[in-house]
């Protein structure tokens, strides 16, 4: 065979060779990366949120004489006079944690639109003079929002106490400690946890 005739065989060997190459480190990474990032890097962050963060990390779990009642995550349907009523919701039946989303209803939509004014004149009958907070007849994006306005949690306080047959004073002061100001005194919006302060209500107001 002649040196010419030989050149074309190892130009194709070294070729092959270097498609090897390029397919074997390929593989590697993915399989390195996939360890590192998609296993070592997530146990790593949850076993130092875990140690510097236990409750957090848990979940934000609100236990009740030693059972678990809730999130402070997570929204909760109250209905009753007697308790603070969350923002609605859309998600799935009503604060479905397994079915978080919203309406998806445009604002033209006819039934949000009769739902809304539903809720406004409800929530107006019992509160007469009073303009409805708008977080109390619109959802959240999550349709799992644990939160409220101070003004919505107002609102609400002439209803709490008639049921309670307390004086509103009592419930203004109650909300006044459970609202949540800006992180930082820049971050978010001030706010209430509606479950928490629900929690509260009955220790402090039977």
């Amino acid at each position: 065979m002649s040196v010419l005739s030989a050149q074309p065989s190892v130009a194709i060997a070294q070729s092959v060779s270097t498609h090897h190459s390029v397919w074997k480190t390929s593989i590697r990474f993915t399989i390195i990366a996939t360890l590192l990032f998609g296993v070592g890097y997530p146990l790593l962050v949850t076993g130092i949120a875990e140690i510097v963060f236990p409750h957090k990390a848990a979940g934000s779990l609100i236990t009740k004489d030693g059972q678990i009642i809730g999130s402070q995550l997570l929204a909760q349907s109250f209905t009753t006079d007697r308790y603070f009523h969350p923002r609605p919701s859309a998600a799935g039946n009503g604060y479905d944690a397994t079915s978080s989303g919203g309406s998806n209803m445009a604002q033209s939509n006819a039934k949000l639109v009769q739902r809304i004014q539903g809720d406004i004149d409800k929530l107006s009958a019992a509160n007469a003079g009073k303009p409805v907070p708008i977080d109390l007849v619109t959802t959240s994006g999550s349709g799992l929002d644990p939160d409220i306005t101070p003004d919505a949690a107002f609102y609400q306080a002439p209803r709490v106490a008639k049921a309670r047959g307390i004086g509103g004073d009592r419930i203004r002061k109650l909300i006044e400690a459970h609202i949540a100001r800006r992180q930082l005194g820049l971050l978010g919006e001030p706010r209430v946890n509606v479950l928490e302060l629900n929690l509260d209500l009955d220790k402090t107001v039977q």
